[in-house]
């Protein structure tokens, strides 16, 4: 018998119980979209995460307070700002940026809108953290020194104040005093659970006037000349605030934490693909459960056509046709439940899932296909030898 007639029957055989066969390829189907789509969903969290770390410029840091108390001693302050720009201790630094953070309702025309980060900077900030203007322009370090109430605006900031309407030039409400819009800046991808274009930039002694207060800086954002100088700069500023904020040389701790942008982006990749496998060996269990279906389901299948067994044998087919057949239906299962499951998995990745756009991994594809063809084969091979093994005689009396 050739191949084609045994693929043939095997068809015919999966036809004959179409709803049986319906239902063991709806758990592979499930199975391979389970493995497919949260895969997907691990690797577009990843991606959105990364993304946005790039973002902020893979050649700068960031200076933090550690928290301990906020005296003098620990505060993040104007002056040390300053200190980081020097050319003898720190040559590789090429801007500092100090930064206040706060929320703020915002107000024009009737409409509020709360913004998670208000924040209070200098204009080399946009330039160090990677956030260009769309429309209008940037505030000037005069306008730093003489705190002019100037804002630039993020994308969702502006559609939700000014719908329809260009804000540049217009004045808006930020604590009771009114800040005019100069710019918008350009649109930035978010993560799902945080949107980065609800925000707002502004002078930081405007901010610290209005907003903020005059205490403790948020963070002050350092930019190194170029990415492969970054664990330059990193050494540099530690030394100018270990002076500056008094830090002996057997202090095991101390009041700043400086987080690196790029090794920030390599511990996130490495967490991340940590994360996807996971989610992906959590969906493989699902694969499993329908491969244990594809067990009961050929077991049924061969019990039910045991005379059909006796007479092809009695016929003079040999065991491995027997063994081919049965492994043919099971594998065909498999394939024809994969396939529709990469269907399913394409075809839900254009949607967002728990907030995140999933981005599909072409391996994921293939692997989960493999898998499928592969439990096909394991799992239908208990029911297929079991027919193989079946006498002819035997057979033929079965009822």
């Amino acid at each position: 018998m050739s191949l084609y007639e045994v693929i043939r029957f095997a068809l015919r055989g999966l036809s004959a119980n179409k709803l049986r066969s319906a239902l063991t390829m709806l758990g592979i189907l499930i199975g391979v979209a389970a493995v497919i789509l949260l895969v997907a969903v691990g690797n577009g969290s990843a991606k959105a995460i990364s993304d946005r770390i790039s973002a902020l410029g893979t050649n700068t840091i960031t200076v933090m307070s550690a928290g301990r108390g906020g005296s003098t001693n620990t505060a993040l302050t104007v002056p040390i700002a300053d200190a980081l720009v020097d050319p003898t201790l720190a040559p590789d630094v090429k801007s500092v940026s100090p930064v206040v953070s706060t929320d703020a309702t915002v107000t024009y025309g009737g409409n509020d809108e709360d913004v998670n980060s208000f924040v209070g900077t200098t204009p080399g900030w946009f330039a160090a953290s990677n956030t260009p203007i769309a429309t209008g322009s940037s505030f000037t370090q005069d306008d730093v020194n003489q705190g002019r109430r100037v804002v630039v605006i993020g994308q969702t900031v502006a559609t939700d104040l000014f719908p329809g309407v260009d804000p540049i030039n217009k004045q808006v409400t930020v604590g009771g005093s009114l800040f005019t819009v100069v710019g918008v800046l350009a649109e930035k991808s978010s993560t799902g659970f945080q949107d980065a274009n609800d925000t707002a930039i502004a002078p930081l002694t405007a901010v610290r006037q209005v907003l903020a207060g005059y205490g403790s800086l948020t963070s002050i954002l350092v930019e190194a000349g170029s990415p492969d100088k970054v664990d330059a700069v990193q050494s540099e500023v530690a030394t100018i605030l270990n002076q500056r904020m008094n830090v002996s040389s057997t202090t095991t701790s101390t009041p700043y934490r400086i987080q690196n942008a790029s090794q920030l982006l390599q511990t996130q990749t490495d967490t991340a693909n940590t994360f996807t496998t996971l989610l992906g060996a959590v969906a493989a269990i699902s694969l499993l459960v329908g491969g244990i279906g594809i067990t009961n389901i050929m077991l049924v299948t061969v019990t039910e056509r045991t005379r059909e067994i006796g007479i092809r044998k009695a016929l003079g087919a040999p065991r491995r046709v027997i063994l081919t057949q049965f492994l043919i239906e099971a594998t065909l299962l498999s394939v024809i439940g994969g396939a529709l499951g990469v269907a399913a998995a394409l075809i839900g990745s254009s949607f967002e899932i728990v907030g995140v756009k999933p981005v599909i991994v072409p391996s994921s594809i293939g692997l989960a296909l493999g898998v499928s063809i592969a439990i096909g084969l394991f799992f239908g091979g208990l029911p297929a030898s079991r027919a193989a093994r079946l006498r002819p005689i035997d057979a033929l009396r079965y009822e």
